[in-house]
């Protein structure tokens, strides 16, 4: 068996601010319901007074390892099956009750599951009073003697009270009687039998020092609160008085010939408090008169019988204790007449439904619908507490969804105002109600982790205390005392008894004169001792009265020493605040002047960031421009590098083409050379040089009969024999061939066919006119001289 602790320990938060406002936890105890049969199976161990083991029963899901699981929840104090209603009183609610008497406000509430016991620790039962009838005890066994008479004290609808005069008072009162019936006297009521034995309480319990220079009110009301819906219990709405009507699940259905009970509203008053507006508040001066308008109340609150209890609360109540207090006067007299010395002081009493599951309860219909309300206004409890426990631990400053719930709503300024917030949570032990229990006790750690501010004295008045009892008469008037002269005449011995019955009676009145003589020589010498006594204490007081003028001398030399060290004093804290001052605007000033800096700061941040994101943008730009043009430089490059490889092949073929045609020149040239010569010359004619054209030039080309050669833009050329032969001229032919003048003949005649030179030129010739055509023939021929 391993045992886990469930509680996470909390993290210190540094508060900030003085130590006047301090803050105390809500004080969550935990209390144990027996179980109801002794063979049923338990879950809920009571380790020690502050500690409680939770154990998982049987058929419930094992953990990972295969063991179960205990956890341990702590509590400020724990209380077992059997502690009394008394004991469990003193620890929790009696010092709610004296805080509500000193004028600080409180709140009680129990929480846990249907069945748990909620209502019996609260309420009681026959012969086992809860807190409730309790605390309504101590409140008047301690104010009993001092409260104020019946409307002297007035509420209004402003979560208010007024102060009304004793006669006013009297008017209403006797207003009030005369409409109804005469009751008797709080003091001598006797309680109704029906709820006799919750309020007849054996131990006598009262709170200490309390203000007897006050007087005091107590005015109860008693709201529910179904269905997320504000109800006052107090309110007088007239039922069927035979035999109510009851709805088929058992809730007691209101008169259909009655004005039904319309709901409240809830609104905050000047002090930010919330309250029930139009809610009815009822001055009580009695425990038994309290307990019968409870009483009263608790018959109309909604209760059904479920699967699991018979008697289940489907709303929760709030029973509110306002306690009003006023100082008296001056005199002791009368109250004072002053509505800012009133002091109000709340102590409200919630009994919450339990929480519940359908699937156990088997609800259908309307206690389908109440169980979800029940369930969501304690799941908004919950989530208050635990936004509240947030901002606290962690300093934020989430939003507390006070309003989601009316239940939340209305207490919303004991957690956030001033006040004893404490809760009991009711657990049932047995095994049915262990994963409910689980969830409750998971409430319970988070609520106990939650602070609220620790109330404060209040200070009615600045006036002298003792003033009630101050002008009673104590066996006569108050600083009166008997004179010595008559202390002394009483002790005088008494005049013995003397009859006169005869006018010539001689012996009697001698004896009547000198016994008053000697009383009269008796007070003399008293009377003598008495001043002597009177001149000695003078003398006394004489002295006591120099001393006293020294001691006050004295007194008010210390006191004008004190006076001098206190101006001195102020002078020093007026500097001191003085130069506080001046720090503090200096503060201010340099707090400005860091702003500014540090908006310039950041403003020169973004400046910065901006410039920065400009400059990787240019230097992302600049390399994806040198990327492209170096992509560029290479695709030009590569581009070019093919060109010029193009054009040299080009430029080689054309130089072969050439040299080729050079060399069929010289080829030609070689023949005609080495050709023999005729014996007999000739006569040349066209036709016969036609024909030795085509005979020299009958050997084949090497090179093919079509060259074709690119040009730049992608258009060839053809390249054939006859351009080649076209580059030789027949202008430049001739002129070559008129540059070589043949020897004169004899005769005087120029000779056309005997340079050798000139023979191949226009052997050239002809070849190239007889490949160009016809139209290039005449250029061939040779020139003659007109005989």
């Amino acid at each position: 068996m391993k045992t886990a602790k469930a509680k996470v320990p909390r993290k210190p938060v540094l508060k900030k601010g003085s130590q006047t406002n301090l803050k105390d936890p809500v004080g969550v105890y935990c209390r144990v319901r027996p179980l109801s049969c002794p063979d049923q199976e338990c879950c809920v161990e009571v380790v020690n007074n502050t500690t409680v083991q939770l154990h998982t029963p049987e058929g419930y899901r094992l953990n990972r390892n295969g063991d179960y699981k205990e956890t341990q929840y702590s509590f400020k104090q724990v209380f077992g099956t059997h502690t009394t209603q008394r004991e469990l009183f003193e620890v929790v609610a009696s010092p709610l009750v004296d805080d509500l008497i000193h004028g600080k406000n409180g709140l009680l509430f129990t929480y846990g599951v249907t069945g748990s016991g909620k209502t019996h620790t609260m309420t009681g039962s026959p012969g086992y009073g809860g807190l409730l009838p309790r605390c309504l005890n101590m409140i008047f066994n301690s104010i009993g003697s001092f409260q104020a008479k019946r409307y002297v004290f007035k509420s209004n609808d402003r979560n208010s009270m007024e102060i009304q005069c004793e006669v006013d008072a009297l008017l209403e009162r006797q207003k009030r009687e005369a409409v109804s019936v005469p009751k008797t006297p709080s003091s001598k009521r006797q309680a109704d039998p029906e709820f006799a034995d919750m309020i007849n309480v054996q131990e006598f319990c009262k709170a200490e020092e309390v203000d007897e220079d006050s007087v005091y009110g107590i005015f109860v009301s008693y709201i529910e609160i179904y269905n997320n819906y504000i109800y006052d219990l107090l309110e007088e709405v007239q039922f069927d008085p035979i035999k109510p009507k009851w709805k088929g699940s058992c809730t007691p259905m209101r008169n259909a010939e009655s004005v039904l009970p319309q709901s409240k509203i809830l609104r905050e008053d000047k002090n930010h408090n919330m309250y029930v507006a139009g809610c009815t508040e009822v001055e009580v001066k009695s425990t038994e008169e309290a307990f019968e308008v409870f009483w009263r109340g608790q018959k109309k609150r909604r209760i059904a019988n479920t699967h699991l209890n018979r008697e289940s609360s489907r709303s929760h109540s709030v029973f509110s204790i306002k306690l009003v207090q006023a100082p008296l006067d001056a005199d002791g007299d009368n109250v004072l007449q002053e509505k800012e010395q009133i002091t109000i002081s709340q102590l409200s009493l919630v009994d919450l439904a339990g929480s519940e599951r359908t699937n156990r309860t088997k609800a259908e219909g309307s206690r389908l619908r109440e169980a979800g309300n029940i369930n969501q206004s304690l799941m908004t409890l919950r989530t208050c507490m635990e936004v509240l426990r947030e901002n606290q631990t962690y300093g934020t400053n989430k939003m507390v969804p006070y309003r989601d719930s009316k239940l939340t709503h209305l207490f919303k300024n004991y957690f956030d105002g001033e006040g004893k917030v404490r809760m009991i949570v009711c657990v049932n032990p047995k095994a049915e109600d262990y994963e409910e229990s689980l969830q409750v006790m998971r409430f319970a750690e988070v609520t106990q982790e939650v602070e609220v501010a620790r109330p404060v004295d209040k200070v009615i008045c600045g006036l002298t205390p003792g003033r009630r009892y101050r002008n009673l008469p104590r066996g006569g008037p108050v600083g009166d005392e008997p004179l010595v002269t008559e202390v002394s005449l009483q002790s005088f011995p008494p005049l013995p008894p003397y009859r006169l019955l005869d006018i010539n009676d001689e012996e009697t009145l001698p004896k009547l004169i000198e016994t008053l003589e000697k009383r009269h020589r008796l007070r003399q010498v008293m009377t003598e001792e008495l001043n002597k006594q009177c001149m000695t204490f003078k003398a006394l007081l004489k002295e006591f009265d120099s001393s006293l003028s020294n001691k006050e001398n004295y007194i008010q030399e210390k006191l004008n020493e004190k006076e001098k060290l206190i101006s001195g004093q102020k002078s020093e804290i007026e500097r001191l605040e003085k130069k506080n001052k001046t720090l503090e605007y200096k503060i201010e000033i340099l707090e400005k002047t860091t702003t500014i800096y540090e908006e310039d700061k950041r403003n020169l941040q973004q400046e910065l960031e901006s410039q920065n994101q400009k400059l990787q943008r240019q230097f992302s730009d600049k390399r994806r421009l040198e990327a492209r043009l170096q992509g560029m430089v290479t695709e030009t490059s590569m581009k070019w590098q093919k060109e010029c490889e193009r054009r040299v092949a080009a430029t080689q073929l054309e130089m072969q083409n050439k040299l080729w045609v050079k060399d069929e020149k010289l080829k030609q040239l070689r023949a005609i050379v080495t050709e023999p010569k005729p014996e007999k010359p000739e006569r040349p004619s066209r036709e016969r040089d036609q024909e030795k054209i085509i005979q020299r030039s009958v050997s084949p080309s090497p090179v093919p009969g079509d060259v074709f050669k690119t040009r730049g833009g992608g258009q060839s050329v053809q390249f054939t024999d006859i351009e080649t032969l076209k580059q030789e001229s027949p202008t430049g032919s001739r002129k070559r061939r008129s540059s070589t003048v043949a020897p004169a003949q004899p005769d005087g005649t120029e000779s056309e066919w005997t340079d050798v030179e000139t023979r191949c030129s226009v052997a050239v010739e002809m070849k190239a006119g007889s490949q160009l055509g016809p139209g290039y023939e005449h250029h061939a021929q040779p020139k003659r001289k007109k005989p």
